[in-house]
């Protein structure tokens, strides 16, 4: 028998969807139930992370009590998963019962929708026939993944089938080849036998890729580009609708009666800043909208959001004369072209190589745009404070295009110089001394206390930023993907206990 408080009543169960990722596309039912509810629970993983508690962190207030459920295993792969797991779902019932005896609303919160793949539904099996519950229904992570592709899922009399990628292999292929539309569950592990029925039934090219929709680190690409390796859980496999794709080509084919806007054909080159979509300029982003081809580096080009009206063309990162020539015949054939760069393309990046290709007489008439981004020497000097807040200047130590006596002569001008150093490209797998050397040579002129500014793919999922002093940088904690920011006499650093130091260079220069 339930008991209640002294009002008389039990507390109310609510399971709460939360949407694919993005907080916005919360449901104002949603958003104001977790504010107002006495207790929060949510799945989390063993490392004490949860991606449910992430998407609702903008709508928690202090005071409230949060019960993470946290998953005893993390794979279904495991002898005893469905007994370990039960019995876990069975002791976090009765600590939420608890809550509702005592006359406490509970929320529990769920990506996506609550029914529909969710982990919700445990909880409602074993309490909704005890207590008062309300579900509040969110966004699916498959029409999330259809609007980041742009892709409708059905049209017209076409049937649309969910799939989990944990099923056998023959059931899967079987399901595929008599559905018109499907969305694939649960990849991660399941991925390659996913690839694997797409292609036996002559799918795999119709296939997207949609990883974690609609945040910061969506990644929406054609399925058979995905290397198995990079595939979380938290992703989907799509199959559009036929119907669309077919209506779509004819209204492409049919005579136009107006012509299009814009120029004929022309080349921007379009920084994307350090890291996603919240560092990109609203020019940047509208001119990688507007074009017809995206051309670059290929993990630059996954960080822009798949559009199935462009044609993307991915390449080494090691061909840019190459890549620009391409890019410029694209634009000679009336094509509107985006060459991408990460930082700035103006910042040792591709728009030096498409200018230089540019200048070639048989170009001439092609025009070329460049359009700036955010630099990572910028990014990761904000992670620590201020430390370019005087004169400074940036160098790149690889020799790839340049041989390293040019380097080092830079590197000692502005060391003598007392200029702040922002050192792009510092170190590879197959570079591995000149960080040492630099060190040495920097030495020579500054102070083994002066502080130097490690920071790694700032704004992306790898981030990491630290302060070491010159005498200690050593070449292990640097890669490809490190910028070094090497302060002046003058850069001051202090720990104002918030883990990271703050690093600035005053704007007065000592008479």
């Amino acid at each position: 028998m339930t008991t209640v408080d002294n009002a008389g009543r039990p507390g109310r169960l609510f399971g709460v969807g939360l949407g694919p990722g993005d907080p916005e596309l919360m449901t104002v039912k949603a958003a104001r139930l977790i504010s107002a509810a006495p207790v929060v629970a949510y799945h989390s993983a063993r490392h004490g992370r949860s991606i449910a508690r992430s998407i609702a962190a903008p709508y928690l207030r202090e005071g409230q009590i949060e019960e993470a459920l946290v998953y005893p295993v993390t794979t279904e792969d495991t002898a005893d998963y469905r007994t370990v797991i039960e019995e876990h779902y069975d002791a976090w019932a009765a600590r939420l019962a608890a809550h509702l005896d005592a006359g406490r609303d509970v929320v529990v919160l769920c990506e996506g929708d609550p029914l529909f793949y969710g982990s919700y539904m445990h909880m409602h099996k074993r309490l909704s026939q005890r207590y008062p519950t309300e579900v509040v229904p969110g966004v699916t992570s498959v029409a999330g993944a259809a609007a980041v592709l742009g892709r409708p899922l059905v049209e017209r009399d076409e049937v649309l089938t969910v799939l989990p990628g944990t099923l056998p292999a023959d059931t899967l292929a079987e399901r595929l080849a008599a559905t018109d539309s499907a969305a694939i569950m649960k990849l991660g592990r399941t991925f390659g036998k996913v690839r694997d029925a797409l292609a036996r039934t002559g799918r795999l090219d119709e296939a997207w890729y949609v990883e974690r929709a609609t945040t910061d680190k969506e990644r929406a690409v054609p399925l058979a580009d995905v290397d198995p390796a990079t595939v979380p859980y938290f992703s989907l496999a799509l199959l559009p609708s036929r119907v669309h794709d077919e209506t779509a080509a004819a209204l492409r084919e049919a005579p136009q009666t107006t012509p299009r806007p814009g120029p004929a054909g022309e080349v921007v080159v379009v920084g994307l800043g350090p890291a996603g979509r919240d560092w990109l300029t609203p020019e940047a982003l509208a001119a990688v909208e507007a074009a017809d081809d995206l051309v670059g580096y290929g993990p630059y080009l996954d960080r822009v959001p798949a559009n199935p009206r462009q044609r993307r063309h991915a390449s080494d990162n090691r061909v840019e004369a190459e890549r620009a020539e391409f890019a410029l015949a694209l634009a000679k054939d009336g094509r509107r072209v985006a060459v991408v760069s990460s930082g700035d393309p103006g910042v040792f990046a591709m728009a030096a190589a498409v200018l230089e290709v540019a200048a070639e007489p048989r170009w001439k008439d092609v025009p070329v745009r460049v359009l700036p981004g955010l630099t990572a020497a910028q990014a990761v000097a904000s992670r620590v404070g201020a430390p370019l807040g005087h004169d400074f200047c940036v160098l790149s130590l690889s020799d790839r295009l340049k041989p390293w006596e040019v380097i080092a002569a830079r590197l000692e001008a502005a060391a003598k110089a007392d200029l702040v150093i922002a050192i792009y490209n510092p170190g590879s797998k197959s570079r591995t001394w000149q960080v040492e050397a630099a060190r040495d040579l920097l030495l020579a002129h500054r102070s083994p206390d002066t502080p130097v500014v490690l920071g790694r793919d700032v704004g992306g999922s790898g981030e990491r930023v630290h302060v070491v002093r010159l005498a200690e940088l050593r070449p292990g904690d640097v890669d490809m993907r490190t910028l070094l920011i090497v302060g002046s006499s003058q850069t001051r650093l202090q720990d104002r206990g918030t883990g990271t130091p703050v690093v600035w260079t005053p704007r007065r220069y000592p008479a």
